[in-house]
């Protein structure tokens, strides 16, 4: 018996070494699982709360074709960099040759598919998808990931780049402090490239220009040469696509010179698609800026889908020897600048709430002392958004829109357009109360009482306001902006439009008489149960104590300032000197925008986006 377990021992402890050997290997290997929701009000805020309880998983997709020593450098590339002792994954994507190249492609194909077998990678799973049918590049960018989670991250790399040793650690760093930590979170940023900026794709749009202290900023525009993409923004992208392909939508933006890749190149190129899902958005991309055309991954642009031949790398590698500053250092995401697919500078969250933010958001719209106020209240959404393209395609900028804090009036601030809450702001400026009054009627009365105290605030600033209500439309630059304007007040009667230049004689006017009368007629109107919208109108009641002071003005109907397309017939020409449309508050939304429509001043398309970039103007 002693001898029999002798005999068995040396076996024994082998079989005890091999199970546990495997044990510990398997359960190493396996990914660290993570909650789909870190913390339970991500659906409510579509934030995560806690960085240092929640992780992600980062996987590196490599999208490959026909090009070995394109794929083996940069794979080779991905390995050498500091994973920190992270599980990080590697999916590696091959196409396909067409059929009718079987002949020629067949060896260079199996060559690639060798190499990436032998491939060593141990920092995590290895996986490689080999096409059965050339399926092109969109694809392969669109196919390469659907997100498991909230937490699983993808870096998409075309076989043609190569990556910094450093790169891991800037994405890892980015990630923690702009999509884990709630102060620098926020929905609209779509993932980030590590490409060096140098491509602006609306026609006659800025160069880029930055300056040196700038390391982190956002940009519209997608990279493909190392986009690093977040999952919630990337599924919401596949499935606006595949509703647009199902109706066939073409991604035609007007303005943008990827409209001219698509033409040429077609199904081909994805960027195109992606672009005009951003641009209906309002989303953006984190970019770099390391100066002396540095980045963290560089394409060496080999001939291929997008380049007929070899152009070389497009940028130096950083590396530790080249690194002259802190690479992780993070700014806090409100003191980053964004721009837009022009590089003009966007500034995002101007919210007016009292009458010092009025004075700081009239100081970064003002341009030649006019500014236009725009009462959007009990507009449609389709016309303001398309309102607001007619600003961005004359290259206004010198406007601020009133109404009611909203779902609406906050994506409109997110990208960029000011805005006045009008309730917090009366709150901050006057005693007059609306707690005995409720409806429609006291919504009404509060914008007519914004608009006093705004106008006010402009002249005593020494600003000249407009103020013009959201069913007009601009035809050709600022109406206000007309020599024959000067010292005078403008009012339109049938439709809700004035003009008042700042002077010492106005300052005083609307301190002294204009704001406390206006108080006194609106409780005069709420106490006798007035609903009717002629005179609780801003223009009605300013209209009636300018006549009561004797102060002269012009009627904007006697100038034939615009006109009305509710009352003329379809086939009736804006002729000149026209400085507007407009149309009656209950004219039905369908035969306004056909009339806009036939005379091409409805420029939104079916994502309430504008059917173009307008870079003209800068």
């Amino acid at each position: 018996m002693v001898g029999y377990r002798r005999h068995f021992l040396p076996l024994f402890l082998l079989v005890s070494v091999s199970i546990l050997f495997f044990f510990t290997y398997f359960y190493s290997s396996i990914p660290p699982s993570f909650p789909s929701n870190p913390n339970p009000d991500f659906a409510l805020t579509g934030r995560i709360s806690d960085p240092k309880t929640s992780a992600f998983t980062l996987i590196v997709k490599v999208l490959a074709y026909n090009r070995l020593e394109s794929v083996s450098r940069c794979l080779r590339s991905i390995a050498n960099a500091d994973y920190l002792s992270d599980r990080v994954h590697l999916h590696v994507y091959i196409d396909h040759f067409p059929h009718d190249d079987a002949h020629i492609k067949l060896n260079e194909s199996h060559r690639i598919l060798q190499f990436v077998d032998q491939f060593v990678w141990n920092f995590g799973e290895k996986l490689v998808h080999y096409r059965t049918g050339n399926v092109g590049l969109q694809a392969q960018w669109l196919e390469a990931w659907w997100p498991s989670s909230d937490n699983e991250f993808a870096f998409v790399v075309e076989d043609d780049l190569e990556l910094s040793p450093l790169y891991y650690k800037f994405l890892r760093s980015l990630i923690l402090n702009y999509y884990y930590n709630t102060s620098n979170y926020a929905p609209s940023i779509y993932g980030a490239s590590l490409q060096r900026p140098r491509f602006v794709p609306g026609k006659h749009g800025n160069k880029i220009r930055l300056d040196e202290g700038t390391r982190i900023f956002l940009y519209q525009i997608v990279g493909t040469w190392g986009q690093l993409l977040f999952p919630r923004p990337w599924k919401e992208f596949r499935l606006w696509y595949d509703e647009h392909k199902a109706m066939g939508i073409k991604p035609i933006l007007d303005g943008m010179v990827t409209t001219g890749w698509y033409k040429k190149l077609g199904e081909k190129i994805w960027t195109p698609w992606f672009i005009k899902f951003i641009h209906s958005r309002g989303y953006f991309n984190i970019y770099t800026n390391f100066l002396h055309e540095r980045a963290l991954s560089t394409s060496h642009r080999d001939a291929g889908v997008n380049y007929g031949k070899t152009a070389g790398p497009d940028s130096h590698l950083l590396d530790e020897s080249s690194l002259d500053f802190n690479l992780l250092e993070m700014k806090p995401l409100t003191n980053l600048k964004w721009y837009n697919f022009c590089f003009r500078e966007v500034i995002p969250q101007r919210i007016v709430k009292n009458k010092s933010e009025l004075v700081s958001v009239l100081h970064s719209v003002q341009k030649h002392k006019n500014i236009i106020i725009v009462s959007i209240f009990g507009v449609s959404e389709s016309t303001i958004r398309n309102f607001l393209c007619h600003f961005e395609r004359l290259n206004k900028k010198n406007y601020i829109l009133l109404g009611h804090e909203s779902e609406l009036l906050n994506d409109l601030t997110r990208r960029g357009h000011p805005v006045i809450y009008a309730d917090p702001f009366l709150k901050t400026l006057k005693t007059f109360k609306f707690t005995a009054f409720e409806g429609t009627t006291t919504e009404l009365m509060k914008l007519v009482l914004a608009k006093f105290y705004i106008i006010k605030s402009c002249l005593e600033l020494g600003y000249n306001p407009g103020l013009v209500d959201g069913n007009m439309l601009f035809v050709n630059g600022d109406p206000f902006a007309d020599s024959s304007l000067a010292g005078n007040v403008v009012s339109g009667q049938s439709f809700e439009l004035f003009f008042i230049k700042s002077s010492s004689s106005a300052q005083k006017m609307w301190t002294s008489h204009m704001v406390a009368e206006a108080e006194a007629m609106v409780e005069s109107l709420m106490s006798r149960g007035s609903s009717s919208r002629d005179s609780i109108s801003f223009v009605g009641i300013a209209t009636k104590l300018l006549e009561k002071h004797g102060v002269e003005f012009k009627i904007a109907e006697e100038m034939s300032f615009g006109v009305n397309i509710g009352n003329s017939p379809s086939n009736t020409s804006l002729g000149d000197g026209k400085r507007l449309v407009f149309w009656p508050v209950d004219m039905d939304m369908n035969d306004v925008q056909k009339r806009l429509e036939e005379l091409g001043f409805w420029i939104i398309d079916g994502d309430l986006s504008c059917k173009g970039v307008y870079c003209n103007g800068l």
